[in-house]
């Protein structure tokens, strides 16, 4: 074999091996896309607003599989702060059901490129009421032991913190709230979540990290969320 002959033979086999991990590389992240489109996905909290129950710092797995399926449609999505016309899941309700008291993660109603972290106090067709900082549900009083009330208000709207509805919930939606009550920018603001903007239900704390200290809370990690 002569030795044009011999770097040919080179040339094709370090093609071949570099073909394979682009292949590799490919697979592993469509495969990556798909678990995190259609199985689970990993959030990182940013606010108080769920506090005690999630602490800023946080990071959750959320089950996109505890209601139904996440089917793609055609939307305009934000990307980079510019919509361009690509594709986002819809949950089409199959299996399980939405209970109060879930915490699940949805497509903020006000700007659909944010995603929000609340408990579901409202079910479709209930009488959802605030009185003294008390939450009624079809004029009972909701047993209410993850809610906090920690002072302060969300913007200027101080009453609703204090006193709000009685509020209807519509047919396919969810009344949505923060456990962390007095500092909660929710659905008694800007209205109830369609449930088809439900992205799924929080299940563990991953990971924790607290900025203050800049140390990791290991007694949170593993946490089932309730």
């Amino acid at each position: 074999m002569t030795t044009e002959e011999k770097n040919k033979k080179q040339e094709k086999a370090k093609k071949g091996h570099f073909r394979e991990i682009a292949e590799a590389v490919i697979v592993a992240l469509v495969l990556a896309i798909l678990i995190r489109t259609f199985f689970i996905q990993a959030f990182k909290i940013p606010s108080g607003s769920m506090e005690d129950t999630l602490l800023i710092g946080d990071h959750i797995i959320v089950s996109k599989l505890s209601y139904g399926l996440q089917v793609p449609k055609p939307a305009m999505v934000k990307i980079m702060g510019t919509s361009v016309p690509f594709l986002e899941t819809r949950l089409v309700p199959a299996w399980g059901s939405i209970e109060r008291g879930d915490v699940a993660v949805f497509r903020f109603p006000g700007d659909r490129s944010k995603d929000y972290i609340k408990r579901i106090v409202g079910l479709p067709g209930d009488k959802v009421e605030v009185r003294d900082k008390k939450i009624f549900v079809n004029g009972e009083k909701w047993d209410d032991p993850y809610g906090v009330n920690k002072g302060g208000q969300y913007g200027e709207e101080v009453e609703k913190n204090v006193t709000f509805g009685p509020y209807n919930v519509p047919e396919g939606t969810v009344f949505a709230m923060g456990d962390n009550r007095d500092r909660s920018y929710d659905s008694r603001y800007w209205g109830p979540v369609p449930i088809e903007d439900i992205k799924g239900k929080a299940i563990m704390i991953y990971w924790s990290w607290d900025r203050d200290s800049k140390w990791v809370r290991f007694g949170r990690i593993g946490d089932i969320i309730k």
